[in-house]
């Protein structure tokens, strides 16, 4: 790996990391600040992309090139998924929603177009594990992944469509009390998110596993990719009653682009395995 290679995966690596801390940390920016700098970013991640997986991309054999495709599957979602960095957390009132409603529609339709394409990803590299001899764990994880993706479709239309008409409406008739119906939709998604958090991380885990039975990753990150999988699909479900340190545990696995934090650390390993082979 040249010194360019291994800062480009670097810093690629960072970026899940670095938009969560950005995010959490400083909260709601002006977009007419974040836009300028997520562009900037966004080049900085499309040089570094080409700067890791260069000799995959140009290499002849189409399945090296497919390794790189699925890699990008999986890659180029996180590019918009960084605009979070400047949109902060969702908001947590009524007037702060409705104020951003266009910026919340934004957030959740990204992250819809996102989930596909990951799972798309994700979907054909189970395909190069069948191929590859793989025979159990690339299906548990489709398998997972067909029932997640609809849930969580469900979940982000639910945050970036019914919600912002609901502030909306709210807000319009100066409701005081949040009607029986609302709150009983609220429990509803609850529940919904929590069932499809748990299963994207325990796709993942699959995967991990299927990965290290064909041998095409080490041992060690497979492992990690499986632990820390398993560790956020258990603090998913964890009920809401629980201790402090545990909440908060669970309120951060459960942000919507976190569970795709491991597939995505996957691709990259992929996409650096697949450009290690040189043209021919």
């Amino acid at each position: 790996m040249t010194n360019q290679q291994a800062i480009s995966r670097l810093y690629l690596t960072l970026v899940p990391f670095l938009a969560a801390g950005v995010a959490l940390g400083l909260g709601h920016s002006k977009p007419q600040l974040y836009l300028l700098i997520w562009i900037a970013h966004a080049a900085l991640m499309a040089f570094a992309i080409w700067g890791l997986g260069k000799n995959c991309f140009t290499n002849p054999d189409p399945e090296q090139r497919q390794l790189g495709t699925i890699a990008l599957l999986v890659i180029i979602p996180w590019i918009g998924f960084t605009l979070f960095a400047g949109m902060g957390p969702p908001p947590t009132s009524i007037p702060d929603w409705v104020n951003t409603a266009t910026e919340q529609q934004i957030r959740y339709a990204l992250l819809i177009a996102g989930g596909i394409l990951i799972t798309v990803g994700l979907a054909l590299l189970a395909n190069k594990l069948r191929q590859s001899g793989e025979q159990s764990y690339w299906l548990l994880g489709i398998l997972a992944l067909g029932i997640a993706l609809p849930l969580f479709i469900l979940n982000m239309a639910y945050w970036g469509s019914f919600l912002g008409e609901s502030f909306t409406n709210f807000s319009a008739a100066s409701v005081a009390k949040r009607p029986d119906w609302y709150l009983s939709m609220r429990a509803l998604f609850t529940w919904i998110s929590g069932v499809e958090v748990a299963l994207l991380y325990l796709a993942t885990a699959a995967f991990g596993l299927a990965l290290q039975s064909a041998s095409w990753f080490e041992s060690r990150a497979c492992r990690l990719y499986v632990f820390f999988s398993l560790v956020g699909a258990f603090l998913s479900i964890l009920p809401s009653f629980s201790f402090d340190p545990l909440i908060i545990a669970t309120y951060l696995v459960s942000i919507p682009a976190f569970p795709f934090i491991m597939p995505y650390l996957m691709a990259l390993n992929l996409l650096n395995l697949a450009n290690r082979i040189p043209n021919r």
